[in-house]
Parts: structure tokens; C-alpha cells; sequence
């Protein structure tokens, strides 16, 4: 394992997720119907967030800003809503950008590049896909749990500079006929402290 990266004291790890294909979805069932899979899709996640020291920050239409503590555990909860929402009738599939950079709080909400890259990768990974930047993924130490893809450059909307990320998941033998849950369950009782996939992001 790599050693993890000490963050910046102005750096914070940023998860943002939304579902894929959610104009669609609102065009072919109508709003009523879309607002009510936002709304299941905020249920599902918001008993998570406790387990993995991530506080909500704000939703967005079908989007939800989430904030971690610890980066790892921010990549840990990202494949736990990827995972638990795949197996979720009537959802679309989700997508997560994890991030970790500068970025300021202001009246209950939080503002810097920090947020904006981790908006971005949001909106650039597929269904289904946790894509985490390379500077997140030091900061967490790049846990032996979790395979990492290749790692790609990327140009993202509005930010000037490219950024390296890469895909996240669970290893295969990692917890064999487990779910991530569990898996985090049994590893933080070990005292690892383990954390736990298309539409509009702001910026």
C-alpha cells in the first residue's frame, strides 16, 4: 500500500453522484415520477454517510454533494452507493467523482477547485463508474482493497488545467461472496477504519 498523502490544511475530499440518463428518465415518466427516484436515490444514501464520516452538503436536482473527512473512506462510500444502488429496481444507473482539493466553506456550503474537479469527474465517469482523481487517490493512500484503473488525463469543463483519475473498485478477493458493507463492517471492528452512477452538476 502507498503511504497516504497528509492533505493540505485547505484540502478537503469532495464526492459528487447523480444517476445517469435522469433528463431522459424525467421526459419519459415526468417530474413527478423523476422527483421521486431523486428522492429514493437520497434515502438510500443518507444512512451511509455516518459510517463513513461523510456529511451532506447539498443536493441538486438529481445530484448530491457529499463531504469526507478521511479521503479513503470518501472512495470507500462512493463504490458502497455504486454497489448498492446496482442492485436497486427502478433506478438508473449512478456515477461518482471523488476529488480531493483547496476549497472553502461559506454559509453552509462549500466553494473552491476542490468542489468544481469533483463536480467534474462526476459528470465525465459512466454509469456505474466511481472515478477518483489521482490526487485523492494518493491522499488515501491507495487502499489494498480497492483496484485502481489505468490512469487518464482528462479535460473537464470549466477547469483549466487537465486532471489524472482513475476508475475505482472493489478487488475480487477482497471479500470473496461479500458485499462492500460488510467488508468495511468486518474491517472497521479490525480498527482499519474502512469507509463506505446522467444529469446536471453546478458549475
Amino acid at each position: 500500500m502507498l503511504k497516504r498523502e497528509p492533505a493540505a490544511n485547505n484540502e478537503h475530499t469532495f464526492l459528487f453522484m447523480d444517476l445517469v440518463g435522469f433528463t431522459a428518465l424525467t421526459a419519459e415518466r415526468g417530474d413527478d415520477s423523476a422527483a421521486e427516484v431523486a428522492l429514493r436515490l437520497y434515502a438510500s444514501v443518507r444512512p451511509l454517510l455516518a459510517d463513513y464520516a461523510g456529511e451532506e452538503i447539498k443536493t441538486i436536482g438529481d445530484a448530491m454533494m457529499i463531504r469526507c473527512e478521511q479521503p479513503e473512506k470518501a472512495v470507500d462510500l462512493g463504490l458502497c452507493i455504486s454497489e448498492q444502488i446496482a442492485g436497486e429496481p427502478g433506478f438508473p444507473p449512478v456515477r461518482v467523482g471523488v476529488h480531493t482539493g483547496s476549497a472553502v466553506a461559506r454559509e453552509g456550503d462549500w466553494y473552491g477547485s476542490g468542489v468544481n474537479v469533483a463536480a467534474r469527474l462526476c459528470s465525465a465517469a459512466g454509469g456505474g463508474e466511481v472515478l477518483v482523481s489521482d490526487a485523492a487517490r494518493r491522499a488515501a493512500g491507495a487502499p489494498s482493497h480497492i483496484e485502481f484503473g489505468p490512469r487518464r488525463m482528462r479535460w473537464l469543463k470549466n477547469v483549466p488545467e487537465p486532471v489524472d483519475a482513475r476508475s475505482a473498485a472493489l478487488r475480487e478477493d477482497a471479500a470473496p461472496g461479500r458485499s462492500l458493507r460488510d467488508f468495511a463492517k468486518r474491517a472497521r471492528r479490525r480498527g482499519a477504519g474502512i469507509s463506505m452512477r446522467y444529469s446536471e452538476v453546478t458549475g
